[in-house]
């Protein structure tokens, strides 16, 4: 069984402490829809890459904008609740999976029935 390094440790621990903020202490009404996917920490912990997704895609860049303009305010935070020396720096990105993964069901479904509609 494989351990889970630092990086992933501590990637799974921001990404609970940040729903908790957006959730709690958010002020924007852009943040309160936004759901935290997963956090990415780099080997040396200096930087996080957020990946987020919203309720309506069409606000996607505009939640991205406030969430990055929120970075420091938020990584501050982090700082008072998590126990680490250096809380990295955050880089927040739309998550764009969810979408792919529903258009792919969706020609997969058109696909099969096509093909039962053929009777093959």
């Amino acid at each position: 069984m494989q351990e889970f390094g630092r990086e992933e440790r501590v990637g799974a621990e921001i990404r609970r402490e940040l729903a908790l903020l957006l959730r709690d202490e958010a002020r924007d009404p852009r943040l309160t829809q936004v759901t935290i996917q997963e956090v990415r920490v780099v080997r040396d912990l200096s930087h996080a890459k957020v990946f987020f997704t919203v309720m309506d895609a069409t606000q996607a860049k505009d939640t991205e904008r406030a969430l990055n303009k929120a970075a420091a305010f938020l990584r501050r935070r982090l700082s008072d609740t998590m126990n680490l020396r250096t809380v990295p720096r955050l880089a927040f990105v739309y998550d764009k999976s969810i979408e792919a993964g529903l258009r792919l069901s969706s020609l997969i479904d058109q696909a099969v029935a096509k093909d039962e509609g053929r009777g093959d």
